[in-house]
C-alpha cells in the first residue's frame, strides 16, 4: 500500500493506494467510525458489485452500514439529490463528529463531500473512490458540487476528507471507457506539470489500462502526489497554482454542455479532447511548440480517447461552445483565464485570452478532418 499525506494549514489527512482496502474498511478507517451505525452514500451500480464486501467488513468490526443509494449517473449530482442525501443523513441522526463515507465514483463523491460540507455547517467526510478518475483526482483535495441548469460544478463548497482510500481491486469491475476517462485525468498530470512522468505514460499507457498492478499503482499514487502538491500549496484555488489543474476542462466542460452533460461524452472524454485543445490553441498563439502539440494528441489517441471534435458531430458552432465558458467557475472580472502550455510539464494561466479567438478557433477545429 502506497501512502500519500496531503498536508494542509494546520491540519492533514492521508490518501492511501492498494488492494483490498474495502475489505477492511472499518480497519483502514479506524476511530473515524466513532458509532456502531456507518452512513455509506453510494449508487445503485456500486452497492450491487461492492455492497456485500462492505456488509462484511464492517460486521466484522462490530458495526452495521447504513445505505443511501442513489440511482447511477450524473442525474444524482442534483439539487434534489443533494437534498434527499441531506434529509436522509439527518433522519439517520448524523451528528457533526460523526464521518460519512461516500463510496462511488466522482459523482458519488461529489455530492456526497457537498451534503457533509452543509450538514451542521461540516460533518466528517471518508472518501472511498471506485474509479480510476475519482482516485486520482476528484476524491483528493476537497471541491465537492453538483450540477444546476446553467453548468457543471456551479454549486459547491471546499470541503477536505478526512481519509481517501483508493483500492485498485475495484477498478477491475470498472468497463473499459470509464478506465480510460480515468486515464485522462492520469496523462494530464504529466501534460501540466511533470514532463518524465508524460513519457512514462506514453509508454505505460496501455499497461495502466490493461490494470497491470504496478504500472496501475505508479500512475495512480504519482497523479495523488501530484494533485497533494499543488492542493498543500493553493487549497481554495486563490494563487492560481491550484487552477493549473483545470487543464483541458474548460474545453471539456463546453464540449459536455454540447452534448447535454450525458453519456454522449462523459467527463473525462471531454477532458481528453480539451486537452488536446488546450494544446493545439497553446501551439497557435505559439507559446508551446506544434511538436508538443502533436505528442499530446498522439498520447491520447493512443488510449482510445477522443481527440478530434470534428468526429463528434456536435450541432453547434465555435461560438456557441465559447457561450457556454462564460458560465464557467473561474470567470473572474468579466474574463477567463484559460490553462495553456509553454510545453510537455510547463503549462501557465493565461490571463489575455480572447474570448473571440478562442472561437474562431473552434470553428477551425470543428470542420477539421
Amino acid at each position: 500500500m502506497a501512502v500519500t499525506r496531503v498536508e494542509l494549514a494546520g491540519r492533514a489527512y492521508e490518501v492511501r493506494v492498494g488492494p483490498d482496502l474495502l475489505s477492511r474498511l472499518a480497519e483502514e478507517c479506524g476511530a473515524l467510525l466513532r458509532k456502531q451505525a456507518v452512513p455509506i452514500v453510494t449508487d445503485e451500480n456500486v452497492h450491487r458489485l461492492w455492497g456485500e464486501t462492505v456488509e462484511r467488513a464492517l460486521a466484522d468490526a462490530g458495526k452495521t452500514p447504513r445505505w443511501m443509494v442513489h440511482p447511477a449517473g450524473e442525474g444524482a449530482k442534483s439539487w434534489d439529490g443533494l437534498s434527499r442525501t441531506v434529509e436522509w443523513l439527518l433522519s439517520e441522526g448524523v451528528e457533526r463528529g460523526d464521518h460519512i463515507v461516500a463510496l462511488g465514483g466522482g459523482v458519488i463523491g461529489d455530492l456526497t463531500g457537498f451534503a457533509a460540507s452543509m450538514l451542521k455547517r461540516g460533518c466528517g467526510l471518508v472518501q472511498v473512490p471506485t474509479t480510476l478518475l475519482a482516485q486520482v483526482d476528484s476524491s483528493v483535495g476537497g471541491k465537492t458540487a453538483i450540477n444546476v441548469a446553467a453548468g457543471k460544478n456551479l454549486v459547491g463548497a471546499f470541503h477536505q476528507p478526512a481519509l481517501v482510500l483508493a483500492d485498485t481491486e475495484v477498478l477491475g469491475t470498472l468497463p473499459e471507457r470509464e478506465m480510460r476517462c480515468g486515464y485522462a485525468e492520469v496523462i494530464k498530470y504529466g501534460i501540466l506539470g511533470d514532463a518524465d512522468f508524460f513519457a512514462w505514460c506514453e509508454e505505460h499507457g496501455a499497461a495502466v489500462l490493461a490494470q497491470d498492478h504496478g504500472a496501475l499503482e505508479k500512475a495512480i499514487t504519482t497523479s495523488v502526489e501530484a494533485k497533494a502538491r499543488i492542493v498543500a500549496e493553493d487549497e481554495r484555488e486563490t494563487s492560481g497554482a491550484r487552477a493549473l489543474l483545470n487543464f483541458g476542462h474548460t474545453f471539456g466542460h463546453a464540449l459536455e454542455a454540447a452534448t447535454g452533460f450525458s453519456d454522449r461524452l462523459l467527463h473525462g472524454e471531454a477532458v481528453a479532447a480539451g486537452m488536446v485543445l488546450a494544446a493545439r490553441y497553446s501551439a497557435r498563439r505559439g507559446s508551446c511548440s506544434l511538436n508538443d502539440a502533436e505528442r499530446v494528441t498522439a498520447a491520447i489517441d493512443a488510449v482510445g480517447l477522443p481527440s478530434e471534435i470534428a468526429a463528434m458531430a456536435l450541432d453547434c458552432s465555435g461560438d456557441e461552445l465559447t457561450a457556454h465558458m462564460l458560465h464557467d467557475k473561474k470567470m473572474d472580472a468579466g474574463t477567463l483565464p484559460f490553462v495553456l502550455l509553454r510545453g510537455i510539464g510547463e503549462a501557465f494561466l493565461a490571463r489575455d485570452v480572447a474570448l473571440s479567438d478562442v472561437a474562431a478557433f473552434l470553428s477551425e477545429q470543428l470542420q477539421a478532418h
